[in-house]
């Protein structure tokens, strides 16, 4: 007997992809059915194998010798039927025992409980039978049974001893060979299936229509379209083409193959289509590609052609229904699967299942799976998997909790809901609880329970547990590198996102978007503006850009302050979404130009683009910015109109807008009103209040706040400590300072301690803010020493000056703001050599001034005025009406310019002619002109306002009767009859 085996065709990739689909078993396969009992000239042993050397495996049955006769068989062929695996053994034993069988012959007995055997994969009564055979002393048909053996074992996983089996065969039948490439398949050994295909073939061995089928599945699991192709084209030549069974596995074999056109080419041209597999085939094709509207338009040819659906068709179609667009149709199906059969199939109620939380319909998804009576590991993970894919993460754990009362064990698809859930809630100690679990049942050497404990511990903070998880994995893929690179950006550890990505590349991980997107994180994080050019570079080379990629471009240009690179993406992306134009928005707001993002919210809605709640939390920045109130009740009414829902950080945003725009009653309306008033919304109060220069009522709202049982955060303490501080309460700010360190246990960030600074400073109690600086618990940063320095240029402070300037400056040598305030300490001093001194440096830096600026909103449109600025188009008319002012303050108020607030060393003419033509005085000229009698002016400035400008403020409020609102670079300023609001503490 010729044993050699011959390798099929070269081409043949050796890949192994399994593809799993929740639809049951078949009792029996066709390759079972097509093992027909084959009779012999002479009766023939069984081949020897090493299970004749096992002990005795309890299997009661008399081993004396017995005629070949016919016994009454029909009680065992009922009892295997049902699959009921004890009865059938006890049957079967009593065959050996009764007297006086008709009708019966023993190796259809023999092949009736193998067959059971293999179908329930009982792999341990398989093997008693087998022993039973080799010990037996009757005659028995050696190629039948042998072959029955080399099924059961395929069948049952053990593949090697159907190996043995089949080697020892003295003589192979047509079915043998079959039941051998039966089993390599089953087992997934493509490949050995095919090499004995190709065996047969040199034997010349004749094939037949169960031979093709395992053959072509082979083809499919190598997804080898052209091995594939070569055996259809065998098959057409052998005359098998028109067996349904073959022309089945053909079209599943092209599906498989990833060619569903030629898939569905052959099955167009099938005439005869009243075989519900074949129609499964197609259908379960475009399904699982994603093709859902082609697969269900199938569904609906196969109902017209009057081909009745079964468990395969119902799960395939409405595998098609899980998008929300196909809602309608997947409840149409349900009620036809209702309509049919009042009880659910276990496969098609977990289908349905699926189909009902993809739709996010989670109330039907539930009911369902009540209505089960029979459920399975896939139903309970379904259901999990449910909760968590639609956000309800706590309820997936009281899921997993009712799992284990019910006997269900977790296995690594609930492990990974599971882990899912804690990572989202950031519940430490339920994913540490799984993660254990993992380990004790050896489920942490899946690859996907390994990425997921990565991204559960990131997300919960706990960056120590990911790098030890991930350093532990005993294989790493793609995924693992990326969630790794990706916890680390998103918590901030940017250096090591960085180290983690390098030793991605030099470990020969392909870089994609997702890795790409990480990285700009990281450049995020760290501004680096050059890290972000290279990356652009890099996805333009390679092709790897896309929208996400172009959205995240910008918001890292603008992160960066590069604005131009940012405005220049924007424009090069052609189909923008709604996050295209959110981060535009966004970086022009954070760039300080919030005209530019106010001018993109009608041409974003101009190109059909809906703005969502994140790019109206932008645009109410934008307008709270400018303080331009119309343009903010403009956005609020939109929100209104739309149904947004004002809570969160909307309800914050708005807040602040109001409070940004001058009119605090109306951010305590909107705080009133809400109903559900978190954190953020209390603190965005409290600042509202505070930067109006109501300190003693922030202090109430947050006593309010305690007594509400909200939590305060770091922000909270900031806001409560500006307050404070433009209110001129010093004790009170130092008492918050302690409760915030010892009530709440929150470390102070260096912005705590630079109000605390300020605050000191304010109330000319300099030693006092040094020592407090001196004895800080964590290093002074630029923050604190500028707070120092500006209160040491209020009160005039040469020594602490000197000391502040010269430690502000070696912290942040690159900050343009910090030589002004150092140029201005010493200009008030007159000491102009150390001023030119600062300037040269200035200079020699590349480093310029930010110019003064103010702006005024009238007629809906936002008026910016630069200092001496005469670009306006009514220019002329706003230097007559800011001449005719100054001549009334003159002459009714007594006005004199205050030449000591300019910092120049000039003449003092020259000096008095700077203060006339402030910005803020242009701004206030314009609003005199263009707005009405008794309306109230509202001006913006981005620096402070200097004192000679804020008692030309009072002045003006008082002999022109306007209440006049300034928001300068510090606080608000209400002035009314004179006075201010700010009490001229600011």
């Amino acid at each position: 007997m010729i044993t050699t085996r011959f390798s099929p065709h070269s081409r043949i990739c050796i890949l192994v992809l399994t593809t799993h689909f929740p639809f049951p078993a078949p009792f029996t396969s066709p390759m079972a059915t097509s093992i027909q009992r084959s009779f012999f000239s002479s009766s023939l042993t069984l081949p020897t194998h090493p299970i004749s050397k096992t002990p005795d495996l309890n299997l009661s049955l008399k081993t004396t010798k017995i005629e070949h006769k016919q016994i009454k068989v029909a009680s065992l062929k009922e009892i295997c039927n049902r699959g009921n695996l004890k009865e059938a053994f006890h049957s079967f034993s009593n065959f050996f025992t009764v007297q006086n069988y008709t009708h019966f012959c023993p190796d259809e007995a023999y092949s009736l409980v193998l067959d059971l055997s293999a179908s329930r994969k009982a792999i341990q009564q398989g093997q008693q039978i087998h022993a039973h055979l080799i010990t037996s002393s009757a005659q028995h048909d050696s190629v039948f049974l042998s072959t029955k053996l080399v099924f059961m074992y395929g069948k049952c996983g053990l593949l090697s001893d159907a190996e043995k089996l089949f080697e020892n065969m003295p003589h192979r039948t047509i079915f043998s060979w079959n039941a051998m490439i039966g089993a390599y398949v089953s087992n997934e050994k493509p490949f050995q299936a095919l090499e004995l295909y190709y065996e047969m073939r040199v034997l010349e061995v004749t094939l037949d229509a169960c031979t093709f089928p395992c053959v072509l599945k082979a083809c499919g699991m190598l997804k080898d379209l052209k091995l594939g192709t070569e055996i259809h084209g065998y098959i057409v030549k052998s005359g098998y083409d028109s067996n349904g069974f073959v022309v089945n596995a053909i079209v599943s074999m092209y599906t498989k193959c990833d060619d569903i056109a030629g898939a569905r080419q052959l099955f167009d041209r099938i005439r005869e289509r009243g075989d519900v597999v074949l129609w499964n085939s197609i259908i379960s094709a475009y399904s699982a590609k994603g093709q859902h509207l082609e697969a269900l338009m199938l569904f609906r040819q196969m109902q017209r052609a009057g081909v009745n659906p079964n468990t395969y068709t119902f799960v395939a179609a409405l595998q098609a229904c899980e998008e929300p667009f196909f809602r309608r149709l997947g409840m149409g199906i349900h009620s036809a699967i209702l309509k049919s059969n009042n009880h659910l199939d276990l496969y098609v109620a977990n289908a349905l299942v699926v189909m009902n939380t993809r739709c996010g319909r989670m109330g039907d998804a539930v009911a369902i799976f009540e209505r089960m009576t029979e459920k399975d590991h896939i139903s309970w993970n379904s259901m999990l998997s449910s909760f968590v894919q639609n956000g309800l993460f706590s309820e997936a754990l009281q899921f997993l909790r009712r799992m284990q009362v019910r006997g269900q064990k977790p296995d690594q698809v609930s492990l990974i809901s599971i882990l899912a859930a804690s990572g989202r809630l950031e519940n430490l100690l339920n994913g540490k609880e799984a993660h254990a679990y993992a380990l004790k049942n050896g489920s942490y050497a899946d690859i996907q329970v390994g990425n997921t404990l990565i991204d559960m511990y990131a997300k919960c903070g706990h960056m120590n547990y990911v790098e030890g998880v991930f350093r532990k994995l005993p294989s790493k893929d793609h995924i693992s590198w990326t969630t790794v690179i990706a916890g680390y950006a998103q918590s901030k550890c940017y250096i090591k996102a960085l180290k983690v990505f390098w030793e991605a590349q030099a470990d020969g991980m392909p870089v994609d978007a997702m890795m790409i997107g990480s990285i700009l994180l990281v450049c995020i994080g760290l501004k680096q503006l050059h890290y972000a050019k290279e990356l652009h570079c890099y996805t333009t080379k390679t092709g790897l850009w896309d929208l996400v990629i172009g959205n995240t471009l910008m918001d890292a240009y603008g992160e960066c302050g590069n604005i131009g690179y940012a405005s220049r993406v924007f424009n090069f992306i052609q189909k923008k979404d709604v996050v295209s134009w959110t981060c535009m928005i966004s970086a022009y707001v954070d760039n300080g130009l919030a005209n530019e993002a106010l001018s993109l919210y009608s041409p974003m809605q101009e190109n059909g683009v809906e703005p969502d709640s994140v790019t109206m939390v932008s645009l109410l920045g934008a307008a709270a910015s400018l303080s331009a109130l119309k343009k903010g009740i403009e956005i609020h009414g939109f929100l209104v109109r739309r149904g947004f829902v004002l809570e969160g950080s909307i309800i914050s945003s708005l807040v602040n807008m109001y409070a940004c725009c001058g009119t605090l009653e109306d951010s305590y309306k909107l705080f009133n009103d809400s109903v559900n008033k978190d954190t953020v919304l209390w603190t965005s109060l409290i600042n509202a209040i505070g930067m109006h220069g109501q300190g003693k009522k922030a202090i109430e709202l947050f006593n309010k706040m305690e007594a509400e049982n909200v939590y305060p955060d770091h922000i909270t303490f900031l806001s409560l400590l500006y307050a404070c501080s433009h209110s001129g309460l010093i004790d009170e700010g130092q008492r918050f300072l302690e409760i915030m360190r010892c009530k709440y246990q929150l470390e102070p960030w260096p912005e705590h301690y630079a109000c605390v600074v300020d605050l000191l400073g304010r109330g000319n109690r300099l030693e006092e803010a040094y020592q407090f600086v001196r004895d800080m618990s964590v290093k002074p940063n630029a923050v604190v020493w500028c707070a120092l320095l500006g209160a040491c240029h209020v009160h005039g402070n040469r020594v602490l000056g000197e000391i502040a300037a010269q430690k502000l400056l070696n912290l942040e040598p690159d900050n343009p703001g910090n030589y002004v305030l150092v140029s201005n300490v010493f200009a008030a001093t007159g000491r102009w050599d150390d001023v030119e001194e600062v300037r040269k440096r200035m200079r020699g830096k590349g480093l310029k001034k930010n110019p003064a600026c103010s702006w005024i909103e009238v007629r809906n449109k936002v008026h910016t005025f630069m200092a001496r600025d005469k670009s306006h188009p009514q220019c002329d008319e706003i230097y007559l009406k800011l001449a005719e002012i100054v001549t009334v303050l003159e002459k009714e108020g007594g006005y004199k310019p205050q030449i000591k607030y300019v910092l120049h060393n000039i003449e003092e003419e020259q000096k008095a002619e700077i203060l006339y033509g402030h910005s803020e005085r242009l701004a206030i000229a314009y609003g005199l002109l263009e707005t009405s009698k008794g309306t109230p002016i509202r001006v913006t400035k981005n620096l402070r306002i200097c004192g000679d400008c804020h008692n030309f403020m009072k002045l003006v409020s008082k002999f022109f009767g306007r209440e006049i609102v300034v928001r300068d670079a510090s606080r608000f300023h209400h002035f009314l009859q004179g006075t201010c609001s700010c009490g001229d503490f600011w």
